[in-house]
C-alpha cells in the first residue's frame, strides 16, 4: 500500500515524498488507519519495522488538518537518544506543516531546563519526553496537559524493565479522561498487558511477528568464562581490521569502560556510551560514530534500542541480551540492503539457558565458534534437570539427544564447531 493511499494529508505526502518512501511498511498499513479512526491501540512490533512513522504520520494529519490550541500529543520514550530519534523523525515528516515539537530530557543544563519549560508553557504540539524529567516539570506545578488528545507510550516493555511504571501512571493522572492511547511495545509480556487495561479504552490489538535475523548475517556464540571474554574479543576484532563499523552490547556502564580501555590498549579505535555521560557528549559520539570517526562503539544495554544507526559490519554481544526479542533487534543493525554482517554472542555457563531461549525464538541453533588455543578451554555446560515423580530428567524440550555414558548423562562440551549439542 502506498503512503497516498492511506489518505494522509498532501504536506505531509510532499515530505514523504521527498524523504523518497513511496510504500507503507506492514505495521504503518495496519497502525495509520485505526490511529486515524481515534481508536485506542495496543501493538506489538519490534525496533526497525517503522512504527515510529506508523504513530507519528497520523497524528501530524490530524494536527494539520484544523488550528490547535496548546499541546496535542504526548510521546513517552524510555531514553533521551529514542526521544531524540523520534523529534528527529518529526521534523523530517513536518517539514511542510506548521507542527512543532520538543524532546524533553534529563543530562542538560539551565538553558535546557528554560527551554523545556517554556516549550510546555506555551503549548508545544507534540511533547516527546522521558519520564522522570517529565515527572520533574509536573512536580513544579506549571505544565498544562488539559488539551492534550494523543498519549504515546513507546518502548513500553523496555520503561517496565526500567522501573517507570509508577512514573506512567503519574503522567496519566495530568492528562484528560477523554483522549486517544496508543502503546507501542517489542514484547508483549503479562505486565505490559496489565498497564494496557489500566491506561487504553478498548483498544484495537496488533501483533506483527517477530521478524528472524537475516539469512545475510554470520552468526556465532563462543560459550566463555567471564576472564576470556575480553582477550577474546580483542583477538577476534585484530582479525577485522578492514572493518568500518562494530557496535558492541554489554550490561553495565562500569564494562563499557573496561572494554574500551582494553582494546584501546592493543590499539583500536573505541569509544563508550552509557548514562555517565553528558548529553552533548553522548550526541558527539554517537555523531561520530555515523560519520564512520568512530570505528567501535561501546554501549550499554539501556542504549540498545537508541541507537538507529544502519551500515553496521558486526555487531558483538558482550552480554547475554536481558530479553530473547533484544538479540534480534541488536544483531539486526547489521546486514542491512542485503550487505552481509556477523553477530558474535559471548555465553558464559550461568547465562546458558538465555541463550537456548534465544535459539527457540529464532528456531534456530547458533554455529558455535572455537575459542583460540591460547585462551584456553571454555567452560562446561551442566544439563538442567526438573524434578518430577523423585527421578530427575532433563528437560525434554532441548536440542538434540545428550550423550550417554557411564555413571549417567555426561555434560555438554562446547570446545568445537558442531553446533549440535550446544
Amino acid at each position: 500500500m502506498t503512503f497516498a493511499e492511506l489518505k494522509l494529508d498532501d504536506r505531509l505526502l510532499t515530505a514523504i515524498d521527498y524523504m523518497g518512501f513511496e510504500n507503507a511498511s506492514p505495521v504503518q498499513e495496519k497502525v495509520i488507519p485505526i490511529i486515524l479512526e481515534n481508536r485506542d491501540l495496543i501493538a506489538c512490533a519490534q525496533t526497525g519495522t517503522g512504527k515510529t512513522a506508523a504513530f507519528v504520520l497520523p497524528v501530524l494529519h490530524k494536527i494539520a488538518q484544523k488550528e490547535n490550541r496548546g499541546c496535542n500529543t504526548l510521546i513517552i520514550a524510555p531514553t533521551r537518544e529514542l526521544a531524540l530519534q523520534i523529534e528527529k523523525e518529526i521534523q523530517g515528516f513536518a517539514y511542510f506543516t506548521n507542527a512543532s515539537s520538543i524532546a524533553i530530557y534529563g543530562g542538560g543544563d539551565g538553558l535546557g531546563w528554560e527551554a523545556q519549560k517554556k516549550a510546555l508553557t506555551s503549548g508545544t504540539d507534540i511533547i516527546i519526553a522521558t519520564p522522570g524529567k517529565l515527572i520533574s516539570h509536573l512536580n513544579m506545578g506549571y505544565v498544562d496537559f488539559s488539551s492534550v488528545k494523543h498519549f504515546i507510550l513507546d518502548e513500553a516493555d523496555k520503561m517496565l524493565d526500567m522501573g517507570f511504571v509508577d512514573d506512567i501512571r503519574k503522567i496519566a493522572e495530568h492528562l484528560p479522561k477523554q483522549r486517544q492511547n496508543l502503546m507501542f511495545s517489542a514484547t508483549m509480556p503479562e505486565s505490559i498487558r496489565k498497564l494496557a487495561r489500566e491506561i487504553l479504552h478498548n483498544p484495537e490489538e496488533i501483533n506483527l511477528a517477530l521478524s528472524k535475523p537475516a539469512e545475510n548475517i554470520d552468526q556465532k556464540a563462543a560459550i566463555v568464562f567471564e576472564n576470556q571474554k575480553i582477550p577474546l574479543i580483542q583477538h577476534e576484532l585484530k582479525q577485522r581490521k578492514h572493518y568500518e563499523s562494530i557496535l558492541v552490547f554489554t550490561s553495565t556502564k562500569s564494562k563499557v569502560s573496561e572494554i574500551v580501555r582494553s582494546l584501546r590498549k592493543i590499539g583500536l579505535d573505541a569509544k563508550g556510551i552509557s548514562s555517565n555521560l553528558e548529553q552533548d557528549e553522548r550526541e558527539k559520539v554517537l555523531q561520530g560514530f555515523r560519520a564512520r570517526q568512530i570505528r567501535i562503539l561501546v554501549a550499554t544495554d539501556v542504549m540498545s534500542r537508541g541507537i538507529d544507526i544502519k551500515e553496521i559490519n558486526m555487531v558483538i554481544n558482550f552480554d547475554i541480551p536481558h530479553d530473547a526479542e533484544d538479540y534480534v533487534h541488536r544483531i539486526g543493525r547489521t546486514a542491512r540492503v542485503n550487505a552481509r554482517g556477523e553477530a558474535l554472542t559471548l555465553v558464559t555457563a550461568d547465562e546458558f539457558h538465555k541463550f537456548r531461549r534465544i535459539e527457540r525464538l529464532i528456531e534456530q541453533e547458533v554455529p558455535r565458534l572455537t575459542l583460540p588455543r591460547e585462551l584456553g578451554p571454555p567452560p562446561e555446560i551442566k544439563p538442567r534437570f526438573k524434578k518430577k515423580s523423585g527421578n530427575k530428567k532433563p528437560y525434554s524440550k532441548n536440542y538434540g539427544k545428550r550423550p550417554q555414558g557411564k555413571g549417567g548423562r555426561k555434560p555438554y562440551r562446547n570446545n568445537t564447531n558442531n553446533s549440535k549439542g550446544g
